[in-house]
């Protein structure tokens, strides 16, 4: 479910931060939904579970999950609006058909990466309420 990229350069922390929510916005995972365990996901990831911790803290900051002591961790109701993971979900398809094609064009992962960077920052910022990417990206 979730995976550790080393050669994004993008902290652990953030990666699993990000992948969470694109977990809830597609719609994988649901409101009321228990996350992996820290221990369990830290031994998944073969990573320390201060890392895990660190991830779940932010997470539970910025209003996506709830932590309790014993139980674990849940994905808020608050968070998730309805037409979200569908719109998500049809905009996930797209990404995965440029990024097949682009592959047999012969462009390599890094190349793909650089390009979708490089778009997105000529694109400019959005505006923070029709995304949760800035609360990471800001902190």
């Amino acid at each position: 479910m979730i995976k550790i990229n080393s050669s994004t350069g993008l902290p652990v922390y953030l990666q699993i931060i990000e992948q969470v929510k694109h977990l809830i916005e597609t719609g994988v995972v649901r409101p009321g939904d228990a996350l992996p365990s820290v221990r369990n996901l830290a031994t998944q990831l073969v990573i320390s579970p201060n890392t895990v911790i660190k991830a779940y803290t932010e997470l539970e900051h910025q209003g996506v999950i709830d932590l309790r002591m014993g139980s674990g961790a849940y994905v808020r109701t608050q968070w998730v609006s309805t037409e979200k993971p569908e719109k998500i979900r049809i905009a996930s398809e797209q990404v995965k058909s440029v990024v097949a094609n682009l592959r047999a064009e012969g462009c390599s992962h890094e190349e793909i990466r650089r390009m979708f960077e490089a778009e997105l920052i000529a694109a400019g910022p959005v505006e923070a309420s029709t995304t949760h990417a800035h609360a990471v990206n800001s902190n």
